[in-house]
This record gives structure tokens, C-alpha cells and sequence, in this order.
């Protein structure tokens, strides 16, 4: 089988930003995995209109009349899997990355999913919103995510850009939770690839 395309989406653009420190990690991570072929993608890199077109994306086709949003859209399409880095805010994640969901439909449809999230509450409150809007997106959320703790997050967030600040995440009473998320994701990939052929 070729290998799986997994994209690692910065979810927030807000200037001193902290999703890009995990994002790269996570990106660096999932690049050592075998049978992987994975690519950054950061909303910053594709601004788009806010939701406005009068027809829902799911009649399109997968064609778009604003060409910033069919140039997200090709990007996603190229998917077999996503890798979403998002925060927490206000019990909720930011409404860029909603949009980024919202204006396109067929591209994400009978792909797998999961969350790294951080904030409040480790983020576990925006990755619970987040499994309701994918479901819908016809996607497959995986069960495991990744949640920064306070502690690493606090760290990393007055540091400069280091992968080691991450390395405990790497760490758990039941072995490596990381290994486990990408192997559920890379598993989920590749069963969903040869469903959607």
C-alpha cells in the first residue's frame, strides 16, 4: 500500500501564537513514523472568507468559486488523515479553524482524525466540540488525543521553540500515549484509505 498522507493543521492564527510550538512537534513526530508522508498546514498559509456561499459545500462537488477556499480545499483532499492542533477557548476552539471546516464538505468525507489540543482543562472541551463537527464532516475521529498539561504547556509557552519541552508527553503510566494516538490514526488511515477506493 502507498504510504499514508497525514496533514497537521495549526488550528489558530492569533499573533505570539503557542499551536505552531506543538504543531511542529507533533509534524517532526509523526514524519519519523514508517509508511507516513505528512505536511504542515497552517491557516495562516491559506486565508479564506468566512463562511458565506449560498450553497452548502456538501452540493459543490468539490468546486469553489473563491479560489483561496478551492486551494484549501485540494490541500485537504490530498489527505488520508489529519492531525488537528487546536486551543481552548472559552470552553471552545477558534472560529478560524471552524471555518476551515466549514467551507469545504467532500475533502474531508471518510478520512480519520485526532486532536492535539491545550489550554484550560488541557483542552479536552474544544477536542469534545471538535468530535462533534467531524462526525458530521462524514470523518472518523480516533479515541486517544493528545492534551498538554499545564505544567509543559506553561513551560514551552516562555521558552523558546525546543522539541524536548514535549518529550513528556511521550511519557505515560501505560506506556507511550503518543505511539498509541499514531497508531490508531495510521490504522484508521489506511482502512479508510481502501474504503474510499
Amino acid at each position: 500500500m502507498q504510504d499514508v498522507k497525514v496533514k497537521v493543521i495549526v488550528g489558530s492564527t492569533r499573533q505570539q501564537r503557542f499551536s505552531e510550538k506543538p504543531a511542529r512537534w507533533i509534524y517532526e513526530e509523526i514524519k519519523k513514523e514508517a509508511g507516513v508522508q505528512a505536511e504542515l498546514l497552517d491557516l495562516r498559509d491559506y486565508p479564506m472568507p468566512f463562511f458565506e456561499s449560498p450553497e452548502s459545500p456538501s452540493r459543490g462537488n468539490g468546486k469553489y468559486a473563491d479560489p483561496a477556499i478551492q486551494k484549501w480545499a485540494d490541500k485537504i483532499n490530498d489527505a488520508d488523515a489529519f492531525i488537528i492542533v487546536t486551543p481552548e477557548y472559552n470552553h471552545g476552539y477558534p472560529a478560524v479553524l471552524k471555518n476551515a471546516l466549514d467551507v469545504i464538505f467532500p475533502e474531508w468525507n471518510g478520512k480519520a482524525v485526532g486532536f492535539l489540543s491545550y489550554g484550560s482543562a488541557g483542552g479536552a472541551r474544544s477536542i469534545e466540540q471538535l468530535r462533534q463537527v467531524v462526525i458530521e464532516l462524514q470523518m472518523l475521529p480516533i479515541r486517544n488525543a493528545i492534551s498538554v498539561p499545564v505544567d509543559i504547556y506553561m513551560k514551552a509557552m516562555n521558552a523558546p521553540a525546543d522539541p524536548e519541552l514535549f518529550a513528556p508527553l511521550r511519557k505515560g503510566p501505560y506506556g507511550d500515549p503518543v505511539a498509541k494516538f499514531f497508531s490508531q490514526l495510521i490504522w484508521s488511515a489506511k482502512a479508510l484509505k481502501v474504503a474510499r477506493r
